[in-house]
Protein backbone atom coordinates (compact mmCIF):
# COMPACT_ATOMS: atom_id res chain seq x y z
CA UNK A 1 0.00 0.00 0.00
CA UNK A 2 1.06 3.12 -0.67
CA UNK A 3 2.02 5.64 2.00
CA UNK A 4 1.00 8.60 0.12
CA UNK A 5 -2.46 8.04 2.92
CA UNK A 6 -0.49 9.08 5.74
CA UNK A 7 0.61 12.85 3.93
CA UNK A 8 -3.28 13.77 2.58
CA UNK A 9 -4.91 16.60 5.55
CA UNK A 10 -6.87 14.72 7.95
CA UNK A 11 -9.10 17.21 8.45
CA UNK A 12 -12.25 16.45 6.29
CA UNK A 13 -14.30 19.63 6.15
CA UNK A 14 -17.42 20.81 4.08
CA UNK A 15 -16.40 17.42 1.34
CA UNK A 16 -12.72 17.88 1.23
CA UNK A 17 -9.51 17.09 3.14
CA UNK A 18 -8.08 20.22 4.76
CA UNK A 19 -4.79 21.47 6.43
CA UNK A 20 -5.96 22.89 9.72
CA UNK A 21 -4.97 26.68 10.71
CA UNK A 22 -3.79 26.41 14.01
CA UNK A 23 -0.41 27.74 14.59
CA UNK A 24 0.31 26.49 17.79
CA UNK A 25 3.09 24.16 16.93
CA UNK A 26 2.54 23.00 20.94
CA UNK A 27 -0.78 21.38 19.66
CA UNK A 28 1.30 19.14 16.93
CA UNK A 29 1.46 15.28 17.80
CA UNK A 30 3.03 12.48 15.92
CA UNK A 31 0.89 9.39 15.66
CA UNK A 32 2.46 5.73 15.28
CA UNK A 33 3.15 2.79 13.86
CA UNK A 34 2.43 0.40 16.98
CA UNK A 35 3.62 -2.74 15.54
CA UNK A 36 7.46 -1.04 15.04
CA UNK A 37 7.34 2.30 16.99
CA UNK A 38 7.43 4.16 13.63
CA UNK A 39 6.18 7.11 12.89
CA UNK A 40 3.19 7.16 10.29
CA UNK A 41 3.15 11.14 9.90
CA UNK A 42 2.77 14.15 11.93
CA UNK A 43 -0.36 16.14 12.44
CA UNK A 44 -1.37 19.54 13.53
CA UNK A 45 -4.63 19.94 15.88
CA UNK A 46 -7.21 22.10 14.58
CA UNK A 47 -7.82 25.31 15.66
CA UNK A 48 -11.16 26.83 17.53
CA UNK A 49 -11.63 28.13 13.88
CA UNK A 50 -11.39 25.33 12.04
CA UNK A 51 -13.74 23.29 14.42
CA UNK A 52 -16.36 26.42 14.30
CA UNK A 53 -15.59 26.21 10.25
CA UNK A 54 -16.91 22.12 10.57
CA UNK A 55 -19.80 23.10 12.61
CA UNK A 56 -20.67 25.66 10.81
CA UNK A 57 -20.35 23.93 7.76
CA UNK A 58 -22.54 21.25 9.46
CA UNK A 59 -25.26 23.72 10.23
CA UNK A 60 -25.91 24.11 6.67
CA UNK A 61 -25.63 20.97 5.58
CA UNK A 62 -28.00 19.93 7.95
CA UNK A 63 -30.47 22.39 6.72
CA UNK A 64 -30.35 20.19 3.35
CA UNK A 65 -30.07 16.49 5.20
CA UNK A 66 -32.75 16.82 7.44
CA UNK A 67 -35.19 17.43 4.42
CA UNK A 68 -34.20 14.33 2.11
CA UNK A 69 -36.76 11.52 2.70
CA UNK A 70 -35.54 9.14 5.36
CA UNK A 71 -35.70 6.14 2.76
CA UNK A 72 -32.77 7.97 0.91
CA UNK A 73 -31.42 8.19 4.07
CA UNK A 74 -31.13 4.70 4.52
CA UNK A 75 -30.29 4.25 0.93
CA UNK A 76 -27.37 6.43 1.35
CA UNK A 77 -26.03 4.80 4.59
CA UNK A 78 -26.39 1.10 2.92
CA UNK A 79 -24.80 2.20 -0.31
CA UNK A 80 -21.57 3.79 2.28
CA UNK A 81 -21.45 -0.07 3.61
CA UNK A 82 -21.08 -1.64 0.31
CA UNK A 83 -18.28 1.13 -0.45
CA UNK A 84 -16.54 -0.09 2.34
CA UNK A 85 -16.89 -3.93 1.90
CA UNK A 86 -15.18 -3.20 -1.94
CA UNK A 87 -12.53 -1.43 0.39
CA UNK A 88 -12.37 -3.72 3.27
CA UNK A 89 -8.57 -5.03 2.78
CA UNK A 90 -7.30 -1.94 2.15
CA UNK A 91 -9.02 -0.35 5.48
CA UNK A 92 -8.19 -3.00 7.79
CA UNK A 93 -4.55 -3.07 6.81
CA UNK A 94 -4.81 0.79 7.84
CA UNK A 95 -6.61 0.06 10.87
CA UNK A 96 -3.75 -2.27 12.29
CA UNK A 97 -1.02 -0.60 11.25
CA UNK A 98 -2.10 2.59 12.97
CA UNK A 99 -3.95 0.51 15.81
CA UNK A 100 -1.39 -2.11 16.24
CA UNK A 101 -4.52 -5.03 16.43
CA UNK A 102 -3.94 -8.07 14.45
CA UNK A 103 -5.23 -8.03 10.83
CA UNK A 104 -7.91 -10.53 10.98
CA UNK A 105 -9.75 -8.50 13.95
CA UNK A 106 -9.15 -5.19 12.07
CA UNK A 107 -11.07 -7.20 9.12
CA UNK A 108 -13.82 -7.58 11.69
CA UNK A 109 -14.13 -3.98 12.43
CA UNK A 110 -14.44 -2.97 9.46
CA UNK A 111 -17.40 -5.75 8.77
CA UNK A 112 -18.18 -4.18 12.27
CA UNK A 113 -18.94 -0.15 10.91
CA UNK A 114 -20.61 -2.61 7.52
CA UNK A 115 -23.23 -4.11 9.86
CA UNK A 116 -23.81 -0.76 11.65
CA UNK A 117 -24.30 0.92 8.36
CA UNK A 118 -26.88 -1.47 6.81
CA UNK A 119 -28.77 -1.55 10.46
CA UNK A 120 -29.40 2.26 11.04
CA UNK A 121 -29.67 2.65 7.32
CA UNK A 122 -32.07 -0.03 7.12
CA UNK A 123 -34.17 1.34 10.33
CA UNK A 124 -34.14 4.98 8.25
CA UNK A 125 -37.49 5.08 7.12
CA UNK A 126 -39.24 3.26 10.35
CA UNK A 127 -38.39 6.30 12.72
CA UNK A 128 -41.79 7.34 13.13
CA UNK A 129 -43.81 9.15 15.71
CA UNK A 130 -47.21 7.73 17.23
CA UNK A 131 -50.74 8.62 16.73
CA UNK A 132 -52.58 9.34 19.95
CA UNK A 133 -56.56 8.91 19.98
CA UNK A 134 -58.53 11.50 22.19
CA UNK A 135 -61.96 12.44 22.97
CA UNK A 136 -64.44 13.70 20.92
CA UNK A 137 -62.71 12.37 17.72
CA UNK A 138 -60.02 14.71 18.46
CA UNK A 139 -56.41 12.73 18.36
CA UNK A 140 -52.54 13.73 18.66
CA UNK A 141 -49.60 12.36 17.49
CA UNK A 142 -45.47 12.45 18.07
CA UNK A 143 -42.93 13.74 15.59
CA UNK A 144 -39.34 12.39 16.42
CA UNK A 145 -36.58 15.02 14.68
CA UNK A 146 -33.56 14.90 14.66
CA UNK A 147 -31.52 17.34 16.86
CA UNK A 148 -29.04 19.24 14.76
CA UNK A 149 -25.69 18.68 14.54
CA UNK A 150 -24.39 16.35 16.79
CA UNK A 151 -20.29 16.07 17.84
CA UNK A 152 -18.67 12.53 18.13
CA UNK A 153 -15.61 12.09 19.79
CA UNK A 154 -14.32 8.42 19.32
CA UNK A 155 -11.84 6.26 21.42
CA UNK A 156 -8.90 4.50 19.85
CA UNK A 157 -9.39 0.69 20.13
CA UNK A 158 -12.30 0.35 17.33
CA UNK A 159 -11.26 3.71 15.08
CA UNK A 160 -13.80 2.89 12.66
CA UNK A 161 -16.14 1.01 14.21
CA UNK A 162 -16.46 3.96 16.86
CA UNK A 163 -17.24 6.48 14.00
CA UNK A 164 -20.22 3.68 12.74
CA UNK A 165 -21.79 3.71 16.60
CA UNK A 166 -22.03 7.35 16.61
CA UNK A 167 -22.80 8.94 13.02
CA UNK A 168 -24.73 6.04 11.52
CA UNK A 169 -27.80 6.32 13.94
CA UNK A 170 -27.16 10.29 14.36
CA UNK A 171 -27.24 10.36 10.10
CA UNK A 172 -30.25 8.32 10.24
CA UNK A 173 -32.15 10.56 12.53
CA UNK A 174 -31.36 13.31 9.53
CA UNK A 175 -28.82 14.76 12.12
CA UNK A 176 -25.58 16.36 10.77
CA UNK A 177 -21.92 15.66 12.39
CA UNK A 178 -18.69 16.78 13.37
CA UNK A 179 -16.61 13.98 14.76
CA UNK A 180 -13.18 14.07 16.31
CA UNK A 181 -11.21 10.48 16.09
CA UNK A 182 -8.60 9.87 18.64
CA UNK A 183 -4.98 11.53 18.02
CA UNK A 184 -3.59 7.40 18.73
CA UNK A 185 -5.98 6.77 15.19
CA UNK A 186 -6.81 9.59 12.91
CA UNK A 187 -6.21 8.30 9.32
CA UNK A 188 -9.27 6.38 8.47
CA UNK A 189 -11.72 8.83 9.98
CA UNK A 190 -11.33 10.98 6.71
CA UNK A 191 -11.18 8.08 4.43
CA UNK A 192 -15.17 7.15 5.80
CA UNK A 193 -15.79 11.56 4.82
CA UNK A 194 -15.06 10.59 1.35
CA UNK A 195 -16.55 7.39 1.13
CA UNK A 196 -19.98 8.74 2.42
CA UNK A 197 -19.61 12.06 -0.25
CA UNK A 198 -18.92 9.37 -2.46
CA UNK A 199 -22.33 7.76 -1.48
CA UNK A 200 -24.43 10.82 -1.70
CA UNK A 201 -23.76 12.51 1.62
CA UNK A 202 -24.19 16.35 1.31
CA UNK A 203 -20.94 17.50 1.65
CA UNK A 204 -20.62 19.30 5.65
CA UNK A 205 -22.92 16.25 6.85
CA UNK A 206 -19.96 14.40 8.30
CA UNK A 207 -16.68 16.73 8.70
CA UNK A 208 -13.70 15.53 10.46
CA UNK A 209 -11.80 17.77 13.12
CA UNK A 210 -8.31 16.37 14.41
CA UNK A 211 -6.49 17.08 17.47
CA UNK A 212 -5.79 16.17 21.10
CA UNK A 213 -7.67 17.15 24.44
CA UNK A 214 -8.53 21.09 23.28
CA UNK A 215 -9.81 20.26 19.95
CA UNK A 216 -12.43 17.55 21.96
CA UNK A 217 -13.03 20.91 24.28
CA UNK A 218 -13.79 23.53 21.27
CA UNK A 219 -16.16 20.44 19.94
CA UNK A 220 -17.84 19.68 23.12
CA UNK A 221 -18.17 23.57 24.37
CA UNK A 222 -19.50 25.09 20.82
CA UNK A 223 -22.84 26.74 21.05
CA UNK A 224 -24.39 25.47 17.71
CA UNK A 225 -24.08 21.75 18.76
CA UNK A 226 -26.43 20.17 20.17
CA UNK A 227 -25.41 16.61 21.05
CA UNK A 228 -22.40 14.72 22.19
CA UNK A 229 -21.44 11.29 22.03
CA UNK A 230 -17.95 10.42 23.81
CA UNK A 231 -15.92 6.91 24.20
CA UNK A 232 -13.27 7.18 26.73
CA UNK A 233 -12.04 7.51 29.59
CA UNK A 234 -14.25 8.75 33.18
CA UNK A 235 -11.96 11.98 33.73
CA UNK A 236 -12.31 12.97 30.07
CA UNK A 237 -16.31 12.03 30.23
CA UNK A 238 -16.72 13.90 33.24
CA UNK A 239 -14.93 17.08 31.92
CA UNK A 240 -17.23 16.81 28.15
CA UNK A 241 -20.16 16.90 30.96
CA UNK A 242 -19.24 20.10 32.21
CA UNK A 243 -18.63 21.29 28.56
CA UNK A 244 -22.07 20.31 27.84
CA UNK A 245 -23.74 21.50 31.34
CA UNK A 246 -23.87 25.04 30.65
CA UNK A 247 -25.91 24.95 27.61
CA UNK A 248 -27.91 22.15 28.78
CA UNK A 249 -26.95 19.75 25.44
CA UNK A 250 -27.74 16.30 25.13
CA UNK A 251 -25.09 13.58 25.82
CA UNK A 252 -23.95 9.93 25.53
CA UNK A 253 -20.92 8.73 27.09
CA UNK A 254 -19.54 5.44 27.03
CA UNK A 255 -16.76 4.93 29.36
CA UNK A 256 -14.26 2.12 31.29
CA UNK A 257 -15.16 -0.78 32.65
CA UNK A 258 -13.60 -2.85 35.61
CA UNK A 259 -15.60 -5.89 34.33
CA UNK A 260 -16.61 -9.54 36.96
CA UNK A 261 -16.56 -12.44 34.65
CA UNK A 262 -17.42 -15.28 36.98
CA UNK A 263 -17.04 -19.05 36.38
CA UNK A 264 -19.61 -21.40 38.53
CA UNK A 265 -18.87 -25.03 39.09
CA UNK A 266 -21.58 -26.51 36.81
CA UNK A 267 -19.95 -24.56 33.85
CA UNK A 268 -18.22 -25.77 30.79
CA UNK A 269 -15.06 -26.22 31.50
CA UNK A 270 -13.48 -25.59 27.60
CA UNK A 271 -16.20 -22.98 26.81
CA UNK A 272 -15.32 -21.24 30.15
CA UNK A 273 -11.71 -20.93 28.95
CA UNK A 274 -12.87 -19.87 25.82
CA UNK A 275 -14.98 -17.10 27.31
CA UNK A 276 -12.14 -15.54 29.30
CA UNK A 277 -10.07 -15.85 26.63
CA UNK A 278 -12.47 -13.76 24.32
CA UNK A 279 -13.26 -11.69 27.52
CA UNK A 280 -9.51 -10.12 27.95
CA UNK A 281 -7.25 -10.66 24.62
CA UNK A 282 -9.01 -9.23 21.52
CA UNK A 283 -7.43 -5.74 20.87
CA UNK A 284 -4.63 -6.62 23.10
CA UNK A 285 -6.87 -6.62 25.58
CA UNK A 286 -7.69 -2.73 25.01
CA UNK A 287 -11.70 -2.79 25.63
CA UNK A 288 -13.77 -1.46 27.77
CA UNK A 289 -15.90 -3.98 28.45
CA UNK A 290 -13.72 -6.61 29.22
CA UNK A 291 -13.97 -9.26 31.86
CA UNK A 292 -10.58 -8.68 33.57
CA UNK A 293 -11.73 -9.59 36.95
CA UNK A 294 -12.56 -13.45 36.59
CA UNK A 295 -14.05 -14.87 39.66
CA UNK A 296 -13.96 -18.82 40.03
CA UNK A 297 -15.76 -21.07 42.23
CA UNK A 298 -13.24 -22.63 44.91
CA UNK A 299 -13.66 -26.10 43.56
CA UNK A 300 -12.72 -25.58 40.11
CA UNK A 301 -10.67 -22.79 40.69
CA UNK A 302 -7.43 -24.89 39.96
CA UNK A 303 -8.43 -27.16 37.14
CA UNK A 304 -9.58 -23.55 35.43
CA UNK A 305 -6.32 -21.40 36.47
CA UNK A 306 -4.30 -24.15 34.49
CA UNK A 307 -6.16 -24.68 31.83
CA UNK A 308 -6.01 -20.91 31.63
CA UNK A 309 -2.55 -20.11 31.40
CA UNK A 310 -1.90 -22.83 29.13
CA UNK A 311 -4.33 -21.37 26.90
CA UNK A 312 -2.86 -18.00 27.03
CA UNK A 313 0.78 -19.19 26.99
CA UNK A 314 -0.33 -20.53 23.25
CA UNK A 315 -1.05 -16.81 22.17
CA UNK A 316 1.53 -15.62 19.35
CA UNK A 317 2.56 -12.45 19.68
CA UNK A 318 4.32 -10.24 16.53
CA UNK A 319 3.93 -8.66 13.47
CA UNK A 320 0.05 -7.87 13.26
CA UNK A 321 -0.05 -7.85 9.50
CA UNK A 322 0.73 -11.90 9.15
CA UNK A 323 -2.37 -14.12 9.27
CA UNK A 324 -1.08 -15.65 11.81
CA UNK A 325 -0.04 -12.95 14.63
CA UNK A 326 -2.77 -13.94 17.48
CA UNK A 327 -2.17 -10.59 19.58
CA UNK A 328 -0.42 -7.68 18.36
CA UNK A 329 1.08 -3.99 20.07
CA UNK A 330 -0.59 -2.04 22.34
CA UNK A 331 -1.60 1.32 21.33
CA UNK A 332 1.73 3.36 22.23
CA UNK A 333 4.40 3.60 24.13
CA UNK A 334 2.58 5.98 26.56
CA UNK A 335 -0.13 2.81 27.06
CA UNK A 336 2.92 0.35 26.87
CA UNK A 337 4.30 2.13 30.35
CA UNK A 338 0.87 2.37 31.46
CA UNK A 339 -0.06 -1.61 31.58
CA UNK A 340 3.61 -2.32 32.39
CA UNK A 341 2.98 0.13 35.59
CA UNK A 342 -0.39 -2.07 36.85
CA UNK A 343 1.85 -5.12 36.30
CA UNK A 344 5.12 -4.26 38.45
CA UNK A 345 2.60 -2.81 40.89
CA UNK A 346 0.67 -5.76 41.18
CA UNK A 347 4.15 -7.73 41.79
CA UNK A 348 5.09 -5.64 44.32
CA UNK A 349 1.74 -5.89 46.30
CA UNK A 350 1.59 -9.51 46.11
CA UNK A 351 -0.18 -10.80 43.19
CA UNK A 352 1.53 -14.55 41.73
CA UNK A 353 1.99 -14.23 37.95
CA UNK A 354 0.82 -17.34 35.99
CA UNK A 355 2.41 -16.33 32.72
CA UNK A 356 3.30 -13.26 30.84
CA UNK A 357 3.99 -10.07 33.19
CA UNK A 358 6.41 -8.67 31.02
CA UNK A 359 7.21 -6.63 27.78
CA UNK A 360 7.60 -8.63 24.64
CA UNK A 361 10.29 -8.70 22.08
CA UNK A 362 8.85 -10.56 18.90
CA UNK A 363 11.42 -12.53 16.52
CA UNK A 364 11.47 -10.43 13.73
CA UNK A 365 13.77 -7.52 13.98
CA UNK A 366 11.43 -5.38 12.16
CA UNK A 367 9.05 -5.25 14.65
CA UNK A 368 11.87 -4.65 17.59
CA UNK A 369 10.47 -0.89 18.47
CA UNK A 370 7.17 -1.91 18.85
CA UNK A 371 4.69 -2.31 22.06
CA UNK A 372 4.27 -5.01 22.95
CA UNK A 373 3.19 -6.60 25.80
CA UNK A 374 3.17 -10.75 27.02
CA UNK A 375 -0.58 -11.40 27.55
CA UNK A 376 -0.49 -12.42 31.58
CA UNK A 377 -2.28 -14.09 34.20
CA UNK A 378 -2.03 -12.94 37.74
CA UNK A 379 -3.80 -14.22 40.99
CA UNK A 380 -5.05 -11.28 43.06
CA UNK A 381 -7.29 -9.99 45.71
CA UNK A 382 -9.86 -7.41 45.61
CA UNK A 383 -8.27 -4.89 47.41
CA UNK A 384 -4.95 -4.52 45.30
CA UNK A 385 -5.41 -1.74 42.47
CA UNK A 386 -4.84 -3.86 39.51
CA UNK A 387 -8.10 -5.78 40.78
CA UNK A 388 -10.17 -2.25 40.89
CA UNK A 389 -8.59 0.07 38.07
CA UNK A 390 -8.91 -0.40 34.30
CA UNK A 391 -5.75 -1.40 32.89
CA UNK A 392 -6.45 -1.45 29.34
CA UNK A 393 -4.19 -4.15 28.58
CA UNK A 394 -3.67 -7.94 28.12
CA UNK A 395 -3.77 -8.44 31.91
CA UNK A 396 -5.91 -10.94 33.77
CA UNK A 397 -6.94 -11.03 37.73
CA UNK A 398 -8.13 -14.65 38.63
CA UNK A 399 -9.54 -14.60 41.85
CA UNK A 400 -11.94 -17.39 43.79
CA UNK A 401 -15.24 -17.50 45.27
CA UNK A 402 -17.52 -19.73 47.12
CA UNK A 403 -21.09 -18.66 47.05
CA UNK A 404 -23.31 -16.77 45.04
CA UNK A 405 -24.12 -14.28 46.89
CA UNK A 406 -20.72 -13.37 48.12
CA UNK A 407 -19.75 -13.26 44.27
CA UNK A 408 -22.40 -11.25 43.37
CA UNK A 409 -21.36 -8.53 46.58
CA UNK A 410 -17.80 -8.61 45.17
CA UNK A 411 -18.72 -8.15 41.42
CA UNK A 412 -20.40 -4.72 42.24
CA UNK A 413 -18.13 -3.39 44.66
CA UNK A 414 -16.98 -1.11 41.73
CA UNK A 415 -17.41 2.36 40.15
CA UNK A 416 -18.10 0.89 37.20
CA UNK A 417 -21.31 -1.14 35.30
CA UNK A 418 -20.10 -1.41 32.06
CA UNK A 419 -20.11 -5.38 31.38
CA UNK A 420 -20.75 -8.55 33.24
CA UNK A 421 -20.12 -12.04 32.36
CA UNK A 422 -21.89 -15.66 34.24
CA UNK A 423 -20.28 -19.20 32.91
CA UNK A 424 -23.19 -21.60 34.65
CA UNK A 425 -25.17 -24.77 33.18
CA UNK A 426 -27.75 -23.82 35.49
CA UNK A 427 -30.63 -21.57 33.58
CA UNK A 428 -32.67 -20.66 36.66
CA UNK A 429 -28.99 -19.01 37.88
CA UNK A 430 -27.95 -17.66 34.97
CA UNK A 431 -31.24 -15.11 34.68
CA UNK A 432 -30.84 -14.54 38.35
CA UNK A 433 -27.45 -13.25 38.12
CA UNK A 434 -28.03 -11.29 35.63
CA UNK A 435 -30.57 -9.56 37.04
CA UNK A 436 -28.39 -9.01 40.25
CA UNK A 437 -25.01 -8.17 38.70
CA UNK A 438 -24.77 -3.86 38.25
CA UNK A 439 -23.94 -3.17 34.57
CA UNK A 440 -25.62 -2.68 31.52
CA UNK A 441 -24.28 -5.88 29.23
CA UNK A 442 -24.47 -8.99 30.96
CA UNK A 443 -22.68 -12.10 28.74
CA UNK A 444 -24.23 -15.86 29.85
CA UNK A 445 -22.03 -18.63 28.70
CA UNK A 446 -20.60 -16.09 26.17
CA UNK A 447 -18.39 -13.24 25.68
CA UNK A 448 -17.87 -9.59 23.83
CA UNK A 449 -20.60 -10.79 21.65
CA UNK A 450 -22.39 -7.39 20.43
CA UNK A 451 -25.28 -7.67 18.10
CA UNK A 452 -26.50 -4.68 16.87
CA UNK A 453 -29.60 -5.36 18.00
CA UNK A 454 -28.84 -4.91 21.68
CA UNK A 455 -27.82 -2.05 23.32
CA UNK A 456 -25.05 -1.06 24.59
CA UNK A 457 -23.77 1.13 27.38
CA UNK A 458 -22.94 1.57 31.45
CA UNK A 459 -24.17 1.83 35.05
CA UNK A 460 -22.69 3.90 37.28
CA UNK A 461 -19.22 5.63 36.20
CA UNK A 462 -19.38 3.78 33.19
CA UNK A 463 -21.67 6.24 31.64
CA UNK A 464 -25.17 6.92 30.33
CA UNK A 465 -27.32 6.47 27.26
CA UNK A 466 -27.06 3.66 24.70
CA UNK A 467 -25.20 2.33 21.59
CA UNK A 468 -26.64 0.68 19.04
CA UNK A 469 -30.20 -0.93 18.90
CA UNK A 470 -33.30 1.15 18.91
CA UNK A 471 -32.63 2.68 22.17
CA UNK A 472 -29.93 4.62 20.19
CA UNK A 473 -32.77 6.58 18.63
CA UNK A 474 -34.02 8.29 21.15
CA UNK A 475 -30.48 9.86 21.73
CA UNK A 476 -30.51 11.49 18.68
CA UNK A 477 -33.96 12.48 18.36
CA UNK A 478 -36.41 14.90 20.07
CA UNK A 479 -40.20 14.22 20.50
CA UNK A 480 -42.80 17.00 19.42
CA UNK A 481 -46.16 16.72 20.73
CA UNK A 482 -49.03 18.00 18.75
CA UNK A 483 -52.65 18.21 19.19
CA UNK A 484 -55.53 18.08 16.98
CA UNK A 485 -59.08 19.59 18.27
CA UNK A 486 -61.78 18.26 15.72
CA UNK A 487 -64.55 19.91 17.69
CA UNK A 488 -65.68 22.97 19.72
CA UNK A 489 -63.46 23.76 22.44
CA UNK A 490 -65.33 23.69 25.76
CA UNK A 491 -63.96 26.44 27.88
CA UNK A 492 -65.18 27.15 31.46
CA UNK A 493 -64.43 31.26 30.75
Amino acid sequence: MADSVFTKPLNFIDGERVLPTNTDDSQDFKVYEPATGKVLCECKSCSKEDVDRAVQSALEAFKVWSEVPALERGRILQKTARKLEDRLEELAILETRNNGKPIWEAREDIRNIVECLDYFGGLAPGIVGEHVPCSGGSFGYTRREPLGVCGGIGAWNYPLPNIGWKAAPALACGNTMVYKPSPFTPITAPILGEIFIECGLPKGAFNVVQGQGQTGEFLSSHPDVAKVSFTGSVPTGKKIMQSCSGRVANLTLELGGKSPLIIFNDADMDNAVKGAMMANFLTQGQVCCNGTRVFVQRDIHDKFLDAFTSKTKTIKIGDPLKEDTMMGAVVNEIQLKRVMGYIDGAKKEGATVHCGGDKHTPSDPACAGGFYVSPTVLSVDDHMKVAREEVFGPVVCIMPFDTEEEVVERANKTEYGLASGVFTSDIKRAHRMAGKLQAGFCWINNYNVNPFGLPFGGYKQSGFGRENALDTINHYTQVKSVYIEMGDIDCPY
